[in-house]
């Protein structure tokens, strides 16, 4: 008897690709199957009661109405003038003119102007002090002639103080005083380096004489004047 299959076919050969196909696709399936997802519809209503909606009583409301307020009262009625005739006799004043005639005798009254005491500097005053010896100067020259007494008064009395001198203290000092409205010299004042040096700058000018007062507008004035000092060692 002889063999119904065909020894030249190789039942073999092409397998494993076959074999891979299928296996493959059941993965496909497989996969498929995993990510398969079903979902529940639910369907539902809500019933609406119509008929209630037309047996529903809507309540009448009334409108208040307030009521005006009440009129403003009416102003007062004014009052009767009466007019009652004029019996009595009023007296008439009469104002008399304060105006003078020209034949009244006018008193003129006299005011005395207060002497005031003013500082004129010596620089600006109309009539200089004079110092003894410049009386008979010309006025346009004695001011000049005040400055020369003034020097040479301080170099006559001039004396340095023996500590100044020990010390080796020299400098200048700057003297104020004023020149009353009687001719006397007050409110000496001293600014200098040293005590020793302010005194004997104050010694020299207490020395001066009397002099004839600086007058402005041809009234004695007081007459402030400054004047330095130099104490110089050799």
């Amino acid at each position: 008897m002889q063999p119904k299959k065909n020894e030249k076919v190789d039942l073999t050969k092409n397998s494993s690709l076959y074999f891979a196909i299928g296996l493959s696709f059941v993965l496909l399936v497989t996969w498929q199957t995993i990510e398969w997802k079903t979902y529940k519809k639910t369907y539902d209503y809500e019933a609406l009661n119509v008929d209630n909606d037309d047996d529903e009583e809507i309540p009448i409301t009334e409108q208040i109405k307030t009521p005006p307020p009440p009129p403003p009262p009416p102003p007062p009625a004014p009052e009767i003038i009466e007019i009652v005739e004029d019996e009595e006799e009023v007296e008439e004043t009469v104002i008399e003119s304060t105006e003078t005639d020209e034949e009244e005798i006018v008193e003129i009254v006299e005011v005395e102007e207060e002497e005031v005491d003013i500082d004129v500097p010596f620089a600006v005053i109309e009539d200089v002090p004079i110092f003894p010896g410049c009386e008979r100067v010309k006025k346009s020259e004695r001011r000049n002639c005040f400055q020369e007494k003034m020097n040479k008064h301080i170099r006559k009395n001039f004396r340095y103080p023996e500590i100044a001198q020990e010390m080796g203290i020299q400098g200048r000092v700057y003297v104020n005083f004023i020149i009353s409205k009687d001719g006397s010299i007050t409110n000496i004042r001293m600014r200098g380096p040293d005590k020793n040096l302010e005194k004997e700058a104050e010694r020299i000018i207490s020395k001066l004489p009397s002099m004839i007062p600086g007058k402005q507008r041809g009234r004695p004035v007081r007459v402030p004047f400054s004047i330095p000092i130099t104490f110089r060692l050799q």
